[in-house]
């Protein structure tokens, strides 16, 4: 009896959730180029290098605002992955798996009810919301993880009461403020908890808010570890650029808030996608009947950040947003299980499936022809902030450069931060004889320290986005072009590309 029991789980439970992890590792690592190297990705990837090569710089992400958490994860997959991108990449990958567990876990202690969790993860792992931000060296996906955990330990934590689960909830709130400033909004809604707390057991209250502080004071202190750098102060500054003052907030509630609302219902239809959103709602309505209290959570962990944001964001983009998606995930799941009791439920779950796993497709293979939204596409695919081409254009100057290994190679580019030279130097830095030098952010002329160096015998490149060309006579500024590597069509029918020019006098 107890062999057919454990069949039966093994059946039921754990093959399935082997499954739901192969299936979403397949779809976070295939044709992991497809997407081209994005200016943040290769902005955190040098400085994941440089910090791993300079050991006192292991802050200098905070020189720019940012928290170095992601990009301290980047060194050990550095060390062992040739390809920078692929390293960057893989801790998003397997942040994205860490995320797909606490999805399962968070359901099934929220429903117990394991089909409920099972469906919860699938929703989350086929989701073309999850699968294009899973596979980008980015912090997003990092911070996602650890605010699903943060729930979920604190779920536990006012369930049983335990000093341990508190600590553990600590630890991920630290990790989570560590990584990106929204964790902020785990530490602010981690009382929401209190709706799970049972109220029969002695001095329930007073407990939870021991442990409460108990969890606060640990992320707390692990934040504060930035302090030992000396330019945490640039992280309120930089943070100041990316949100309106509470006064102008205060002044236009609404300003923000309607259209950066036309942007999420967008980003909803053709990235969540529609199907699942449909379950979402779906699952809200038929939870809240069963279990108001898990629901209310829920809720406040997605729609409360979720607004705030939209209501106080400068710049706003699908990203920002992806920590608030777990708990829809979960109520797609519940909605699923809701709906095994008609007798169309499979086709239910094909559609639920089919349309997501479609988009999947596309982004893996054809991402040009994907439903993105508009600025989505715009910055990861068209303009200059996408990569396409730099790599190719790092493996010809490695190329040229094992044919004369006694020349010096200097590669001028566009830029001072960014996708050019960022995205070149995460190839070529750790090549003896090849320099990456960035100019201005508009190539007028080939700068004076380029002619010097073809004067003096090295080898010349330079690479520029093709609309920060304004040298119109190439031949007479002494450029020939190499190559050049086109990016995504606009909506207007014109053409970006990438172009690799050699001066050759």
């Amino acid at each position: 009896m107890n062999s057919l029991k454990i069949k039966n789980y093994k059946l039921k439970i754990i093959f399935p959730c082997i499954g739901i992890i192969l299936l979403a590792l397949f779809l976070r690592t295939y044709n992991l180029f497809s997407i081209p190297v994005f200016a943040d990705e290769a902005i955190y990837i040098r400085w994941a290098q440089v910090m791993r090569a300079v050991s006192s710089l292991r802050f200098l992400p905070l020189s720019d605002g940012k928290q170095p958490f992601f990009m301290w994860l980047e060194i050990p997959f550095l060390k062992v992955i040739q390809d920078p991108i692929v390293a960057g990449r893989s801790v998003s990958i397997l942040a994205g798996l860490g995320t797909l567990v606490a999805v399962f876990l968070l359901a099934n202690q929220l429903s117990k009810d394991k089909k409920a969790a099972l469906f919860a993860s699938l929703l989350y792992a086929v989701s073309p919301f999850s699968v294009f931000f899973d596979r980008m060296a980015l912090a997003d996906s990092l911070l996602t993880m650890f605010g699903v955990w943060s729930l979920f330990l604190g779920v536990l934590t006012a369930q049983t009461l335990r000093l341990d689960t508190a600590m553990l909830t600590g630890f991920t709130l630290g990790f989570a403020w560590l990584t990106k400033s929204p964790a902020m909004f785990f530490f602010l809604l981690l009382p929401s908890t209190i709706f799970l707390v049972d109220t029969k057991k002695r001095h329930w209250f007073a407990k939870l808010i021991g442990l409460w502080l108990v969890s606060w004071a640990i992320g707390f202190g692990m934040y504060n570890i930035l302090r030992l750098g000396p330019e945490f102060h640039m992280i309120a500054i930089r943070n100041k650029d990316y949100v309106f003052p509470l006064t102008e907030i205060l002044k236009n509630p609404s300003d923000s808030l309607i259209p950066h609302l036309g942007y999420i219902r967008s980003w909803f239809i053709n990235l969540f996608p529609l199907t699942t959103l449909l379950l979402a709602v779906w699952g809200m309505w038929a939870t809240f009947k069963k279990n108001k209290k898990a629901s209310l959570i829920l809720l406040v962990w997605s729609i409360v950040p979720l607004l705030i944001v939209s209501s106080i964001a400068r710049v706003f983009t699908a990203r920002y947003i992806l920590f608030t998606l777990p708990p829809l995930f979960i109520f797609g799941g519940f909605g699923l299980k809701e709906l095994t009791k008609f007798k169309w439920f499979p086709l239910v779950l094909a559609t639920s499936l089919i349309v997501p796993l479609w988009i999947d497709k596309l982004l893996l293979t054809t991402p040009e022809k994907a439903p993105l939204p508009k600025n989505e596409r715009s910055g990861y695919l068209e303009e200059w902030t996408a990569g396409q081409g730099i790599r190719e254009i790092a493996q010809y100057v490695k190329s040229e450069k094992q044919k004369n290994p006694s020349q010096n190679i200097l590669v001028g580019t566009e830029g001072f931060f960014g996708t050019l030279p960022d995205g070149l130097q995460i190839y070529l830095s750790d090549t003896p004889g090849i320099v990456v030098k960035g100019f201005g952010a508009l190539i007028f002329k080939v700068d004076s320290s380029l002619t010097n160096a073809k004067g003096a015998g090295d080898r010349v490149f330079l690479v520029v986005n093709s609309t920060r060309l304004k040298i119109t006579q190439l031949e007479e500024e002494g450029l020939s072009v190499v190559s050049q590597y086109p990016k995504a069509i606009r909506n207007n029918g014109t053409r970006e590309s990438l172009i690799l020019l050699e001066l050759t006098k």
